[in-house]
């Protein structure tokens, strides 16, 4: 269970990649019946802390004895965190924790806290893509993924460049809490509970794209018929545009074909009836438009790389599938 979160600060840290893991894990929501983690704000190196933008500090009167309550410890990133020694009495935390079975996560940087810690290890792992070279050359051991958002390999989570650290606490929450928590959490930070990223993850819809000034009705109603085939032209009418013209709108406002983004939207339907429903892979394919077990289990596989009957089995349990 994740009750007890720590951030551990080093001098030098990023208040933005600091703000993130206090964003989703530091604030008291349970207004929305959200859960409320014990979190603490760590220090390295004494009671006060510098940062990249002058004149701003950091203050805490937790030490690193504050770290072995922890259930999760994140390591945000920080300015000359790739080539500085660390100290090593939070390199020790570290690996204590994860002995014990505490999670530890890294923002951009802080990965080559974890590194040092040697957690890194013949782990897979996440990092900033201008950074990749250099993580590399210091953890050979370490399996470097530099086209993803983040990995999880439990109980080391590593994710690339700042804002990457929104979607690996997020997916973290999704793991631990279930989507709707997670969810809850993204609107009210007004970000997406996901975004894609060269890696397959487990992941409730999304929420609604934002600057679809022409198309974004279009959008709503594909959402609303996605048992249903359209074509371009079908689409194009309902915008008022022709096909050719609604094509290139789409393109613009989405980033992608009308085609493949009613796919990923079929998939994503799946997997929340996958999670959340007793309904048949069968039933399942005809409500997402796919039409046959056969017609969603080839797309679910290209999309996720697992299968729907696995993809249940692990949200539900081998009961489930």
């Amino acid at each position: 269970m994740l009750k007890n979160v720590a951030v551990a600060l080093l001098d030098g840290v990023h208040p933005f990649e600091l703000g993130v893991v206090c964003e989703v894990f530091g604030l008291d929501r349970s207004d929305q019946g959200l859960p409320v983690y014990d979190f603490a704000v760590v220090s390295a190196e004494g009671p006060a802390l510098s940062t990249h933008i002058p004149g701003f500090t950091v203050s805490t009167p937790y030490g690193l004895d504050r770290l072995d309550e922890a259930d999760l410890i994140a390591v945000p990133a920080g300015s000359d965190y790739i080539g500085r020694e660390y100290p090593p009495a939070l390199l020790d935390a570290l690996v204590r924790a994860v002995d014990r079975g505490a999670r530890v996560l890294s923002v951009c940087s802080g990965v080559f806290v974890l590194g040092a810690a040697g957690l890194l290890d013949g782990r897979r792992c996440a990092v900033h893509w201008r950074q990749a070279d250099e993580l590399a050359r210091r953890f050979p051991r370490a399996v470097i993924e530099p086209d993803v958002l983040y990995v999880d390999e439990d109980p080391v989570i590593t994710s690339a460049g700042t804002a990457s650290g929104i979607d690996a606490c997020l997916h973290l929450v999704r793991k631990e809490e279930g989507v709707e928590v997670a969810n809850a959490i993204a609107r009210r930070m007004v970000v997406p509970p996901h975004r894609d990223g060269g890696q397959a993850q487990y992941i409730d819809r999304p929420l609604p794209r934002s600057q679809c000034d022409t198309v974004g009705d279009v959008l709503t109603w594909m959402e609303r018929h996605l048992d249903e085939e359209v074509t371009v032209e079908q689409l194009a009418d309902l915008a008022h545009m022709s096909p050719r013209t609604f094509a290139r709108r789409f393109q613009q406002e989405t980033g992608t074909t009308p085609y493949r983004w009613i796919l990923r939207q079929r998939v994503l339907l799946a997997q929340q009836l996958l999670e959340t429903t007793d309904e048949t892979v069968d039933a399942v394919a005809s409500r997402t438009g796919f039409g046959t077990a056969a017609a969603l289990r080839h797309q679910f596989v290209r999309a996720l790389g697992t299968t729907p009957n696995a993809y249940r089995r692990t949200f539900r349990g081998p009961e489930a599938a």
